[in-house]
This record gives C-alpha cells, structure tokens and sequence, in this order.
C-alpha cells in the first residue's frame, strides 16, 4: 500500500498535481496552487487597504497574519467603471465585472520553482488603462507562459484615478513628506519594495529585477527611471506604448500647488469641508464625482523635478531599456476633413504648421486621414519614446532596443480598420495568445515565441538576443536601428524619424 501511494504521488506530481505550494513572506505564510509545473500566487497583500482613513495616503505596511493565507484567486480590480468591450478592444484586454473595490493593493506571482537554489531573474508587470483602469486580472496579463522560461513574474495593483491622484493642502500637510497626490506611483515603489523583501522565497533574484509596463504603465516605467525613491529597485526596464518625457495627458503638467486647488474644488463640489468629510464618502460617491485630479503630477517628492530635467542632468535610475509601439498605436477619435485638419495644425503649431504639414500633408481628406492617425500615435507614444531613446544615448550607460509591432491582428472586419492596434503586442510579448479570441494563423504563433523569447532574454541579461532569433540591433544615433515585429522580422531604420524629428523641434 505504501508503494502505491508513493507511485501515485509520483504520477500526480508529474502531471501538476503535486501539493499546493507554501511560502514564507515577511508578513506571513501564503499557499497558492500549480498550473502546468508553475508555482502561481495569486492576491498576496504588500500593503494595507488604503481605505477608510488610509484614503488617499502613501501605501501602509501590510498588518501580520499567523495562519497560512490563501492566495488563489485575483483580487478585486482598483475602483473604477465597470469594463465595457469597445471598438477592437474585447473582454481580454479588460479586468473581469467584479469584483472592483479600493481595497486593490494586492500581487501575484508565477515562479518555476519557489525552492531553487539558483535564484530566477525578477519580471513586474505594470498595467496601462490611462492612470484611470485596469488592473492585474486582465486574461492577457497572465504570466505563466514566461514563468516558464525561467523567469518569475509578477503583476501587480495600484490605484487608478481620483483614487490614486488627488493632491489637497490638507493632504500635503498630513504626510511627512509634504506633499500629495501621486499615489498610484507610491503603491507602485510599495510593490517593488516587497518584491525586494520577499522574492527570494519564491526563487526570485532581487538584484535582478526588469520592470515593465504598456501603456500607462510604460508611462509609469519612465516615472519610476525618473525616481529617487525607486533607486536600487530595478536593473532593466520595458516600456510597450509609452513615455514620459514630454507633456502630455498622461504625465505632469501640474506642479502640487496647482494640483492642491483642483482637490480643493473636488472638495467643494461635493460640499465637503475637509478631508475627513471626503473620506467618509463612499467609494461610489467619490468615484461618480466630477473633477479631481486623475493623473500623476510633479510633486517634489516621487518626481522632485520635471522627467525632462532629471534626464538632461543624468539624474534618472540608469538602466538597460527596451521600448517600442505599435503601427496603428491611435487614440484619436474618427478623422476630420483635409481643411478641418490643416485648420487644427495651424491653431496647434502657428508659424511651425507648414513644417508640420510637411511631414503629415493633408493634399485631399484620404492623406488627411492618415496623417491624423500617425500624428495620433507619434505624439502620443512614438515622440516619447523616440526623445527618451536620444536623450540615453548622451547620458545614459545602457543600451537601447527600439521595436515596431507591426502586425494586424486577424479577427472580425473591424480588426482590419484598427490594424496592429494599441495594446495589442501584449499577448505576444507574453505568449498568451490563447486567452484572446481571434482566429489566429501559425505566423502569429511563431510571432508570439519569438517576442516571448526577446522579452526573456532582456530581462535576464539586458540583452533580448539569443535563442536562435534573427539578432537585434542597438539603437543609435547613426542608424536609428528598430526592430520590424511582424510576418517578416528584421531590424530597419526607423521609418518615421523625419517626423519624430519635426515633431521634437516644434512640438507644443
């Protein structure tokens, strides 16, 4: 009887029934379960609910438990609107309908093997959803495909929002760092704090930790390589679709002071005399509210000067870089006539429509039309990333990668009209193409492995080449080498660099 137990506690263990793993974290025991020989912890707290009076405050240490936590299971997503699908964007690009609450700060990790000796290279996923959604539940997100390749993943949570940004003098006043706002970013730093506190027992290397995020979160990336406070907290850094380093919607255009009477009219709106009285409104009143701050601000403690300046004194957290967009990165609305449009860039550049028009023309409403969707994704991701990627090659030690996913998605008629859309790369650049519904060909597959194995290779050595793949040039000045993600890869020069350049010199 003895030996048929041992044999069949051989066999479940070899088809990935083994016994649900336990770790010991600082603040306690937590067990999760095995899916496919991975380790998968899924709602590990790394602070305490920022509710009731932690509303609007720096992220607290999480309070100690005895017993062994169970962590299976997503926890809820940040507050914010229930997920609705939308144009291309159907419900595996978004967080499941529940459950949504403040209490959000919670992460997951996918480890091959939590007893190694041998120490796994440390990836952490930020999510995009413009600093107002998202959250780690998100069905492409997942991260047992690169877990699988030696590496231990982990998603984590933060504040979206009003939630995450509001800045008020009171606030300011409260914290011991005199300031406000800007939380989001802090649940952020709290994440990688506990990552370099508690990795090790999930077989993790703390010093040798990638961050990455798209989107938001890849803004979110250049705000962390612009920190003090994320100093020592990461080695490498991917950011898919996004920057920081010019003003725009989703980056600090406000100073606290400005950012203070905005909370300031929040407050009054809702006819709230002091922060004490906004705490006790409910999640739902605060959320359905007008107005309040919902994106990050230079506040002179996460960001003690703007992104522009701490990079052009070399002040940034200097690591390895890989970044790139997508084709049909658009974010703008239904195109506008060619006169409509040639109107616009004369009220937006003034004396320096002509060079812009130059490189964007509007001859007739069909050319107009393109321009603004490359206009849309140049100014809002192509320009950020193109100026960061400079500005590293004057001041910064590491080196590069540059990337264009070019694919089209296959998929319902609409996917022809979006193209190789916003978000899009993700699924590839983690091998979960299956948890999207699109009836994909064996090019996507094969696209899916090789920028799965690119991705892995960065953030175990800085270097995303290897493994047989077709070899990745640096990003330089000379060449302005990119690498082509599609059905034919191969490095080019960057295709849009005269009007990256044009838009550099005049942009507003």
């Amino acid at each position: 009887m003895r030996l048929y137990f041992c044999f069949l506690s051989i066999f479940l263990s070899t088809m990935g029934f083994s016994q649900s793993p336990v770790v010991q974290t600082a603040s306690g025991k937590v067990t999760g379960y095995i899916e496919d020989r991975v380790e998968v912890f899924k709602g590990i707290p790394f602070a305490a609910p920022p509710v009731g009076s932690l509303r609007w405050k720096a992220p607290q240490p999480v309070a100690p438990w005895k017993d062994v936590k169970v962590c299976t299971a997503f926890s809820a997503s940040p507050m914010q609107a229930a997920p609705k699908p939308f144009m291309v964007w159907s419900k595996e690009y978004l967080i499941p309908e529940s459950p949504i609450s403040e209490d959000c700060l919670y992460l997951n990790v996918w480890t091959a093997n939590s007893k190694s000796k041998a120490k796994k290279p440390v990836f952490v996923y930020i999510y995009g959803g413009g600093f107002q959604s998202g959250g780690t539940a998100c069905p492409i997100y997942d991260g047992l495909a690169t877990a699988k390749k030696d590496v231990v993943f982990v998603s984590i949570n933060y504040r979206v929002g009003v939630f995450a940004f509001l800045a008020h003098p009171e606030l300011t006043k409260e914290a011991a760092y005199h300031s406000s706002g800007n939380y989001g970013l802090l649940d952020m730093i709290a994440a990688l704090k506990w990552v370099k506190e508690n990795i090790v027992a999930f077989g993790g290397d703390p010093d040798k930790v990638t961050i990455g995020g798209q989107s938001a979160g890849a803004f979110a990336v250049n705000f962390l390589c612009a920190s003090p406070l994320a100093k020592g907290l990461f080695k490498r850094a991917i950011a898919e679709s996004g920057g920081s380093i010019l003003a725009s919607s989703l980056r600090p255009s406000l100073k606290l002071p400005d950012a203070e009477k905005i909370g300031l009219k929040f407050a009054s709106d809702l006819h709230c005399a002091d922060i004490t009285a906004l705490r006790n409104k409910s999640a739902e009143e605060i959320f359905k509210a007008a107005g309040g701050l919902k994106s990050p601000i230079e506040d002179g403690y996460f960001l003690p000067t703007s992104i522009m300046d701490i990079y052009l004194h070399g002040k940034q957290n200097d690591v390895a870089l890989l970044m790139g967009w997508n084709k049909e990165d658009i974010v703008s609305g239904p195109p506008v006539s060619a006169a409509n449009y040639i109107s616009q860039i004369n009220k937006q550049y003034g004396a320096d429509a002509e060079k812009v028009l130059a490189v964007y023309p509007a001859t007739n409403d069909q050319i107009a039309a393109q321009s603004q969707k490359e206009m849309s994704r140049d100014q809002t991701f192509a320009l950020q990333q193109f100026v960061w990627a400079n500005i590293l090659l004057h001041n910064g030690k590491w080196p590069v990668y540059l990337y264009n996913f070019n694919r089209q998605l296959p998929g319902y008629s609409a996917a022809t009209e979006y193209g190789a859309f916003h978000t899009a790369e993700v699924a590839y650049a983690y091998d979960n193409l299956k948890f999207v519904d699109r009836p994909f060909k064996d090019v996507d597959h094969q696209l899916a492995t090789r920028m799965s194995n690119y991705w892995a290779n960065f953030i175990k050595t800085g270097n995303p080449n290897g493994n047989d793949l077709t070899k990745w040039n640096k990003f330089n000045a000379k060449d302005n080498w990119v690498m082509i993600l599609d059905e034919n890869m191969g490095n080019q020069h960057l295709p849009n660099k005269k009007q990256l350049e044009t838009l550099s010199q005049v942009y507003k």
